[in-house]
């Protein structure tokens, strides 16, 4: 095996057993799920339990039938007496066949809505939680991990209770009515399903013993399945710009092979509980029939009727009981199958409720105080000795020592190196995360006192990794504001400078945007991004390397629309370049998760090591000459 091909088994083989959970409490928080759907799930199975009644009650019919018919003694009895009594027995078997067939569709088609609604209710609660959750929770679960959790997951248990409601009812009842009827039939013979039934259980348990350990094994495996795929699918411009097809191909086709060989191992195994129920049938059949025919056959006599007739008289058991105990018997075996295929079916489910249950657990690490502020005072921002660690374990402070005061209204960059923690830090203004020690101020309070939803609103953010969702331009833009007018988005836009691309488009504010995007460049992304934060005429404005794409004329057209147009709005620009910077009235210089240096573009270029060594390198001449300002 390759080293690349060894380190996608070592991934794949980093997967362990979740947490031990209560079961009790577990399938408890999953049945708060049913909710509207009780009374679906109720009629689905009262509509079984009268499905599985009428069928075992055929074979009672036929067997009375089968005798009646045998009373009859041939040339003496006139046809047009037995053929009633055959279209009797035929009108009421008829009425019970159809009767449980209404039964059967009406309880499927309740027990469909039922399901259904249930994996409704849990992808909803899945989604819901999913949305509370703060970066650190997201950080623990990964994205292809949550996606395989809502999608898969979730389709796993609704075939669980689908199952439950349906044949997980229906198998019982009818084990217990066709014992039942059996034993009502002939208790003489029916002794014979004690030797086929433990039989076929132990197979079965042993069966079903094997094979769930190596279902919830495969299905640890589908995570990292997803992730490849999403990997691949994500940055397939990069793969193609490598040429790493074959080496994708490869990944995926041993994550594939590890879940093929899994399901293989599984259902081979599976696949001797056929074998096993037709032995116990044909058994069961066998000892039936030799058994029966004896007693038959001994108990055969000639007696006399009411009118004088001699007619057969079965002491010991009749033809009809005989067939009918074979088809409970058959009716027996194939409940028993269908319990073990419930119980194979919930045993891979169970895994999946764990990790889903995982998920709904989870609490978030971020959350309101008992009284939170619904109102924030300015834009003004403070950092009073603040350390910051992503994990509680981390050996190293993601930052360490921070104190800055930033008043309202003011324009600020922040500059560094690659890893310096830029992004970290404004991630504690919006309270993305929450500071390790130390406290973080916006409009004069410690922002763990805001509602979430009005920090949040208040502290406009433009992430690094633009995102645009499919919908119109006008949709995409009244995210930041829903009900923002057409003069609001129209200026908006002019401030980004995307009024006049938006304008070129055939249908200009309805342009249809795809799905992440993909019909607009990187920089009228951007454009698009930053107007839609204008929008919601926040308190503070972030903008973290937002305009990297766009260039620095209209980089520099951006900041002098934030700055004559939003005068009370703090502004937080996190650039690569200094010239996105420099005309601000406080940069502050990030080196290694510390504050470097503040002040002025003119004081930092005499004063910060950093910050001259970046505008050198990024005003540089050829011949190795610097551009002096």
């Amino acid at each position: 095996m390759s080293a690349e091909m060894e380190n996608v088994q070592a991934v794949s083989d980093a997967y362990v057993d979740p947490p031990k959970f209560k079961y009790r409490e577990m399938v408890r928080a999953f049945l708060t799920a049913v909710r509207e759907y009780k009374k679906p799930t109720f009629i689905a199975i009262i509509f079984i339990a009268l499905e599985t009644l009428l069928e075992c009650m055929i074979p009672f019919v036929m067997a009375l039938l089968i005798d009646l018919l045998g009373k009859y003694e041939t040339g003496v009895s006139s046809s047009s007496e037995i053929l009633n009594t055959v279209l009797i027995f035929a009108a009421i078997l008829v009425a019970l066949a159809t009767c449980s067939l209404i039964c059967g569709i009406t309880s499927g088609r309740f027990a469909a809505r039922a399901s259904i609604g249930f994996s409704t209710n849990i992808r909803r609660d899945l989604f819901k939680k999913t949305t509370e959750f703060s970066f650190n929770n997201i950080d623990k679960f990964s994205v292809s991990s949550l996606v395989t959790r809502q999608t898969t997951d979730v389709f796993y248990i609704q075939m669980a209770y689908m199952m439950c409601i349906r044949i997980a009812l229906r198998a019982p009842l009818m084990l217990i009515f066709s014992i039942v009827m059996a034993v009502v039939q002939s208790p003489q013979i029916s002794w014979v399903y004690a030797i086929t039934i433990p039989f076929l259980l132990a197979g079965l348990i042993a069966i079903i013993w094997v094979v769930m350990p190596i279902f919830i094994k495969v299905f640890k495996k589908y995570d990292a399945l997803n992730e490849s795929i999403e990997e691949n699918v994500r940055g397939i411009r990069v793969v193609k710009t490598y040429a790493r097809e074959n080496y994708e191909k490869k990944k995926f086709k041993a994550r594939s092979a590890e879940i093929k060989q899994g399901f293989t191992k599984a259902e081979r195994i599976m696949a001797l509980s056929n074998p096993i129920m037709m032995f116990s049938m044909y058994l069961s059949m066998a000892l039936l029939i030799f058994i029966g025919s004896y007693m038959i056959l001994d108990g055969i006599d000639f007696t006399t009727d009411s009118s004088g007739k001699e007619v057969l008289d079965f002491a010991g058991l009749t033809i009809g009981q005989l067939s009918s105990l074979i088809t409970y018997g058959a009716q027996i075996l194939s409940s028993l199958m269908m319990i073990s295929m419930v119980f194979v079916m919930i045993s891979m489910s169970t895994a999946s409720m764990r990790r889903v249950y995982e998920v709904m657990i989870e609490e978030p690490t971020i959350k309101n105080c008992e009284n939170p502020l619904y109102e924030i005072a300015d834009g003004s921002i403070e950092f009073n000795d603040v350390n910051f660690k992503y994990k509680a374990n981390a050996q190293k402070f993601a930052l360490s020592n921070i104190n800055l005061k930033i008043k309202s209204g003011e324009m600020v960059g922040i500059v560094g190196g690659t890893g310096s923690s830029k992004s970290t830090l404004v991630n504690l203004i919006s309270r993305f995360y929450d500071t390790t020690t130390g406290e973080v101020l916006v409009g004069g309070k410690n922002v763990k006192e805001y509602d979430l939803e009005t920090l949040r609103n208040g502290v406009s953010m433009v992430l690094q990794k633009n995102v645009l969702f499919s919908g119109t331009i006008n949709e995409n833009l009244r995210w930041g504001n829903k009900n923002a007018t057409d003069d609001e988005i129209k200026e908006a836009c002019k401030i980004a400078q995307a009024d006049s691309f938006v304008e070129s488009f055939p249908d200009k504010y309805e342009t249809y945007i795809q799905q992440g995007g993909t019909n607009v460049s990187g920089g009228q992304k951007q454009r698009l991004c930053i107007a839609r934060a204008i929008l919601k005429k926040p308190k503070i404005l972030i903008l973290d390397d937002s305009t990297s794409a766009v260039d620095t004329k209209t980089d520099a057209y951006i900041r002098k629309g934030l700055r004559e147009t939003l005068p009370d709005v703090t502004k937080i620009i996190i650039a690569q370049r200094v010239s996105s910077v420099q005309d601000a009235d406080l940069i502050i210089v990030m080196d290694n998760g510390t504050i470097n240096g503040m002040g002025t573009h003119e004081e930092l270029l005499k004063t910060n090591k950093i910050y001259r060594e970046i505008y050198d390198m990024q005003n540089r001449i050829g011949g190795g000459q610097n551009d002096q300002k």
